[in-house]
């Protein structure tokens, strides 16, 4: 549901995030936690909901994080890998099915450099280039071949040239530092985008094409961006989420619209936020609780911008809300928030943006289905 920032060019807003990624290796990033605790997901050692986002421990050394449905997933700048909150098919990767409210260690490993979580798996990519998945595999999401879900992590084939990984509900997504984009897992509804709506047990390329730059994984569709400025989707439709003017499911990549200065995307459930190399933000998808943040709950099957602001850095999809983070480190939400998930102290949903606070230290975002995890420097 997050991916990993995977911007290009040299605009301001990537200038920015570089230099956040700078300061995060001298561990100054602290872990924020918000919205549902029914499985310990925030990491505070509670299973209370919080409505304003509480630090997980007193460490400044986080990296990188991921939410899934009901458990969060982040790495350290010492590149070791932790998770917390649902386990229930082992997603938490520590070998056991055992609930955890604070962060444990999977593993003892130290050259772990990203991480994505699904509906109730995780996936990872290690600073060698390899691929890791743990949790339920009963679709093949994992990419190992089976369908028997794993406590431990185990590794997708033999390849070194995983670059970014992302996961959608029951299935999963990776770009290959040659620029190739693969799928495997649940493919219902041609989420995979290999032209079928046939389920894979390992990955599979989506087309020939060697210029996909950051891929990411919705409930049940995927959006993309190529090196080129192209956005794509493709999978299911039904409220407009892939952007083609239909609610038609696609089970190829379709593009969304003919422009070429998209950036960054992110997946909600049924909804698909993206960012422009302008510094705009974009919405299109289901809308009922007003996750576009286009101050309506109608659902649009085409882009609309997020007010008229150019100062939009990265963003995030959870089940029906967005967040983002701002150029000058301001964080906003909009969108469902019966368990506090946007953050603002009320449970009272939004259909426009609304500032998490006041600070102006927020670096990185990421959403669940009911909670965000944030970096705070």
């Amino acid at each position: 549901m997050a991916s990993n920032l995977q911007a290009s060019g040299q605009d301001l807003d990537t200038i920015f995030i570089r230099e956040i990624d700078l300061r995060a290796r001298f561990g100054i990033y602290g872990l924020y936690t918000v919205g549902n605790n029914s499985y310990g997901e925030l990491g505070d050692g509670t299973t209370v909901d919080k409505s304003s986002p509480v630090q997980v421990g007193s460490l400044t050394n986080w990296a990188k994080i991921a939410c899934g449905y009901y458990h969060t997933a982040a790495v350290k700048t010492d590149g070791t890998l932790w998770t917390f909150g649902l386990n229930n098919y082992g997603q938490l990767g520590n070998g056991t099915t055992a609930h955890k409210s604070s962060p444990v260690q999977v593993g003892t490993l130290t050259n772990w450099a990203q991480v994505a979580g699904g509906h109730y798996h995780t996936a990872a990519v290690k600073t060698d280039g390899t691929l890791w998945t743990v949790g339920y595999n009963a679709q093949g999401q994992l990419g190992n071949g089976t369908t028997v879900s794993k406590s431990s992590p185990v590794q997708v084939g033999s390849l070194t040239n995983w670059s970014q990984i992302a996961c959608g509900v029951h299935h999963t997504a990776a770009v290959k530092t040659d620029g190739t984009l693969w799928t495997f897992g649940l493919n219902n509804y041609g989420q995979l985008g290999i032209g079928t709506t046939v389920s894979k047990l390992s990955p599979v390329q989506v087309g020939t094409l060697t210029n996909w730059a950051q891929v990411a994984g919705g409930f049940y569709h995927t959006a993309a961006v190529k090196t080129d400025g192209t956005l794509w989707t493709f999978g299911r439709n039904f409220y407009g989420q892939l952007s083609d003017g239909t609610i038609v499911d696609k089970s190829s990549p379709v593009q969304v619209g003919s422009l070429t200065n998209w950036k960054q995307v992110a997946s909600g459930y049924y909804h698909i936020a993206a960012v422009k190399t302008d510094g705009t933000l974009w919405t299109f998808g289901l809308n009922n609780y007003g996750q576009l943040g286009d101050g309506t709950a109608v659902n649009k099957s085409s882009p609309v911008q997020v007010g008229s602001l150019t100062n939009w850095a990265q963003v995030a999809g959870g089940g029906y809300y967005t967040a983002a983070v701002k150029t000058d480190g301001t964080l906003w939400t909009c969108g469902y928030n019966v368990q506090g998930q946007l953050g603002d102290g009320t449970t009272v949903r939004k259909s426009s943006p609304v500032q998490v606070g006041s600070l102006t230290n927020w670096a990185k975002i990421a959403c669940g289905v009911y909670h965000t995890a944030a970096l705070r420097l």
